[in-house]
């Protein structure tokens, strides 16, 4: 990669205009795949068919499972390698990388063999109990997750590794091609070239050609930039020591199980409202997709921030990087708050777009992203935080936080809430979950600010370039 202009965007760029240079085009590639996430069931609500609507919404656990997976290697992976650049050791960067992609394709295999074992009681599970829904979301699942799973993961996992080189442009464009494909596909393989009755199978079907023809972008780039690239993926047990392992899991396992933890709180949800009628399944499903916009933006952010945070910190330059830290999280938290007003607002007519007029899972959906979009502003807040002590290598931290975001918290208060408010406090818990983890991430990163030291990043140096890495 060309050092100097590494340097000078991590370094010496103004910070606000570094942070922008590289959350914008990843906030963009968010919108993107929140949009062809939403396109599938768009095109499919046309029908005017709950159950397939609800088929595609059960089966987006599972789908983004393999987010989980990519997380895990891809946001690990991609806080070794800025740590590392920062610490001007780029000769050990292909070990991270290298782990990172055969870790991501084996895992996602494996998922993938699993889910197609045993896939009629994982869609139950998911509260595919409607026959018709059942069988719509069969179809989706095995063209998303069992066939389509290890090409969607691994170009998550490329996208997080180019954007911590610094070409969070690239990483974008590729994850941005993949949705605006699926948008373009949908209609073609929904109503045209598949019979009526098969339109979850055509929604999957062009999903996965479109993640694959983004995979295949990703492979272009890296080739075309192999002699300035440190990347490498030459299988070797290399990366296997060194403690190579150990530093991609510490960051990335918070990512995995905050995206696990959302991926099974949404279920449970899904499974609690099913037993209030379809109607109720399709409206807070789509709820989901539309609030899903506001924390995939921020998400965005605070993934383009995070190479630079993990630089700036490994190199010691620890007041450019709480200047980071608070233009990341300014951004956040007011595009959290705006898509939060809009949510309110327009409620109505953003769940109009999906669902037809009449309809009472209409109804059921305005009011349901009413109460989601109110956590938006935490969430966004909390996220900030989240991802900056993943871009420190702070593993336990952010693993606290990443389970308070999601799982340990909201999942029991949707059982306990439902006991006084059977419908409503289902959805409430969400919301009051994220209060929660603001609260709990704003305190942790007080706490460790005030007590950064020297020593902490003469620890860090000990383990990415002495003998215990």
């Amino acid at each position: 990669m060309n050092a100097a202009r590494e340097n000078e965007l991590f370094e010496h760029s103004n910070v606000t205009q570094a942070i922008l240079r590289m959350a914008v085009p990843t906030v963009i590639g968010q919108i993107i795949l929140v949009i062809y996430n939403m396109a599938d069931t768009f095109f499919i609500a046309q029908t005017g068919n709950d159950a397939m609507i609800t088929a595609v919404t059960i089966c987006m656990p599972a789908f983004m499972f393999l987010s989980a997976i990519s997380n895990l290697f891809g946001v690990g992976g991609a806080s070794v390698i800025a740590r590392l650049l920062g610490l001007r050791a780029g000769h050990k960067v292909g070990l991270a990388s290298g782990f990172a992609f055969w870790g991501c394709l084996l895992t996602t295999a494996l998922y993938s063999l699993l889910a197609w074992l045993g896939r009629d009681v994982f869609i139950d599970l998911l509260g595919g109990t409607n026959p018709e829904a059942h069988r719509a979301a069969a179809d989706y699942l095995f063209y998303t997750v069992i066939c389509g799973g290890a090409v969607t993961a691994t170009g998550v996992l490329l996208s997080h590794l180019i954007r911590a080189e610094g070409r969070a442009l690239h990483a974008s464009i590729g994850i941005a091609l993949g949705g605006v494909l699926n948008i373009v596909l949908d209609p073609l393989f929904i109503f045209v070239l598949l019979p009526p009755g098969k339109e979850a199978m055509g929604a999957a079907a062009a999903t996965t050609l479109s993640n694959l023809i983004s995979l295949l972008y990703f492979v272009v780039i890296l080739l075309y930039n192999k002699k300035k690239s440190f990347l490498s993926f030459r299988p070797t047990k290399e990366f296997l020591g060194q403690r190579i392992p150990a530093s991609v899991f510490s960051a990335g396992v918070p990512a995995c199980v905050m995206t696990l933890f959302e991926n099974i709180s949404y279920a449970v949800l899904d499974k609690l409202m099913s037993f209030n009628g379809i109607e109720m399944q399709a409206g807070i499903g789509v709820a989901k997709k539309v609030n899903m916009l506001a924390h995939c933006t921020v998400r965005g952010i605070a993934q383009g921030s995070l190479p630079m945070i993990g630089y700036n910190f490994a190199a010691g330059k620890f007041t450019r990087m709480r200047s980071a830290i608070r233009v990341s999280h300014t951004l956040a938290v007011a595009t959290a708050s705006v898509c939060m007003a809009a949510s309110l607002l327009w409620a109505r007519p953003l769940i109009g777009i999906f669902i037809r007029n009449g309809s009472a899972s209409l109804d059921f959906g305005t009011l349901f992203l009413r109460v989601l979009c109110v956590g938006g502003p935490f969430s966004a807040s909390a996220y900030t935080y989240i991802s900056f002590f993943q871009a420190t290598g702070e593993g336990g931290k952010s693993f606290l936080l990443a389970l308070l975001r999601k799982g340990i918290v909201d999942i029991p208060l949707m059982f306990l809430l439902r006991r006084l408010l059977p419908v409503m406090g289902i959805v409430m818990a969400t919301p009051l979950a994220d209060a929660l983890c603001c609260v709990v991430a704003n305190l942790l990163f007080a706490a460790y600010m005030r007590h950064l030291k020297d020593s902490v990043l003469d620890n860090w140096h000990t383990e990415l370039l002495g003998s215990r890495f």
